[in-house]
């Protein structure tokens, strides 16, 4: 709230949705490391290799080469433009159809994404603080969106580029105090600590078996793709990092924060090996299924911290999942509403009070939508993290096909049937990961991102326009024209 009373001090009309695009680049890059961690790399990333080993760390390789592309390709497209709404470049290349299409596919991804993202740090907070006051859980995520809108509703993105900084360094601290618990519990030195870690057979890294959801190339294609989708054509994304000064700054902003979130995402998994370590040596059962995979793995993290690792642990703990659950929905909110502002009420011909008024009752409306998906899943069980990444795949896979095959090609469409490939796409994509796991026993997993895109393209080459073929005709006295 301190840090909203002065970043909103000499704020604009355009403050909330562009932060004034004066925003210090290195500032942007360390609060985006917070925002693209959020609760669920802060606990479920920890679990998950108790399942799916370091398999994972395949899918982060590929995000790195994503960043390149969203880097040298996507950056400098929207700073040209001068881009507040991202997806009105989809407006210029093909149409007006394409370009709502695009952006509400951005809405319903980015709404389920937020609302998955926060159920989880809210069911941590819960567990942690309010059942021990009576408080229903509805209620604990009414507070925590409530306490959101407080200190974004004046000045949104100009604001969460700073809190968002203030929010990474206590989920990074939160890991960091937990690992020192751990080895300082366990008796070991940092250097013993890497040896157990790299020694434990959840430490294997590289999956080439083709069947597998967690094969290597089906990992790092769909980890290219994933970063492009859900960072590079992601409104929440963007609209931070267009808030630097310029397409440099921007840039340096871009290959920073990836190679900062590559090694904090494996200095997490590191922590999740240590944490089934500590288990096993101190006797703590964890549930397993009837095929001795590991059950709620998601509980990992808490239940130790919370239970087993002591006061100190405990506070950081809570920190960190406290910081994460602001992080994931404070910007997902600025950007749905930047986003249907922009692209569906035509905000930017509106001033004043109206320009307020509207702003404000799209971001109560999205606050309603987050709060009623998170009812919705919230008996959900097992990793929330590979539920995100799934659902990515069918939600963010149409945009990919569209901003690809727009960059890539100078074919022109038939806009009108765009919304119509847009949704067979990702219907198809379902039918034929089904098919192929029943009778192939084989997984699509993650990529199922790139089959639906591919299909994307494959209708938009079907609604292609016809070029005019050459016609000639003669004039009376001889001459040829060319039409």
């Amino acid at each position: 709230m301190t840090i909203s009373y002065f970043s909103s001090k000499g704020s604009s009309d355009d403050s909330y949705f562009t932060g004034d695009r004066k925003s210090p680049w290195f500032l942007v890059a360390f609060g985006m490391v917070g925002a693209v961690l959020s609760g669920v790399t802060f606990v479920s990333l920890p679990g998950m290799v108790g399942n799916n080993s370091f398999y994972f760390y395949q899918f982060i390789l590929g995000n790195v080469v994503g960043y390149l592309f969203i880097t040298f390709v996507l950056i400098p497209v929207y700073y040209r433009l001068r881009l507040v709404s991202i997806y009105s470049y989809l407006n210029e290349r093909f149409g007006n159809k394409t370009y709502k299409t695009g952006s509400l596919f951005f809405l319903i991804s980015q709404s389920f994404g937020a609302a998955l993202r926060l159920l989880l740090a809210a069911k941590i907070l819960q567990f942690a603080f309010f059942d021990k006051l009576n408080i229903p859980f509805f209620l604990t995520v009414i507070i925590i969106l409530l306490l959101v809108w407080l200190y974004t509703n004046k000045s949104g993105i100009k604001t969460i580029v700073w809190t968002d900084t203030l929010q990474t360094i206590f989920l990074i601290l939160g890991a960091i105090i937990a690992i020192y618990t751990i080895i300082s519990s366990l008796n070991l030195s940092i250097g013993q600590s890497v040896q157990e870690v790299i020694q434990h057979n959840y430490f294997d890294v590289f999956n080439w078996d083709v069947r597998s959801g967690n094969n290597f190339y089906k990992q790092f294609i769909a980890g290219i793709l994933v970063a492009i989708a859900m960072n590079g054509l992601d409104q929440n994304m963007m609209q931070k990092t267009l808030t630097c000064k310029n397409k440099w700054d921007a840039q340096k902003n871009t290959l920073t924060y990836s190679l900062i979130l590559a090694i904090t995402q494996f200095l997490f998994m590191g922590l999740g090996v240590l944490l089934y370590i500590y288990a096993e040596k101190n006797g703590i059962s964890l549930p397993s299924g009837p095929d001795g995979s590991l059950l709620d793995t998601d509980e990992l993290f808490p239940n130790l911290a919370l239970n087993h690792l002591g006061l100190f642990a405990g506070v950081f703990f809570l920190l960190g999942i406290i910081a994460a659950s602001f992080s994931s929905v404070d910007s997902a909110l600025t950007a749905l509403t930047t986003s249907f502002t922009y692209d569906f009420l035509d905000i930017s011909n509106k001033f004043g009070k109206e320009r307020k008024r509207l702003k404000n009752a799209v971001l109560i409306g999205f606050s309603v939508i987050i709060f009623i998906i998170i009812m919705v899943f919230s008996n959900s069980r097992g990793d929330i993290i590979s539920l995100i990444f799934k659902v990515a795949g069918y939600t963010y896979g149409p945009l990919l096909g569209l901003y690809l095959f727009g960059m890539f090609t100078k074919i022109d469409i038939d806009d009108k049937w765009v919304p119509l490939i847009c949704l067979a796409a990702p219907v198809a994509t379902y039918m034929l990961s089904r098919y192929f796991e029943t009778n192939w026993n084989f997984d699509f997993g993650f990529i199922n991102i790139a089959v639906n895109a591919l299909l994307t393209v494959l209708g938009l080459l079907i609604i292609k326009k016809k070029q005019k073929t050459n016609e000639h005709w003669e004039t009376d006295n001889g001459t040829n024209f060319q039409l």
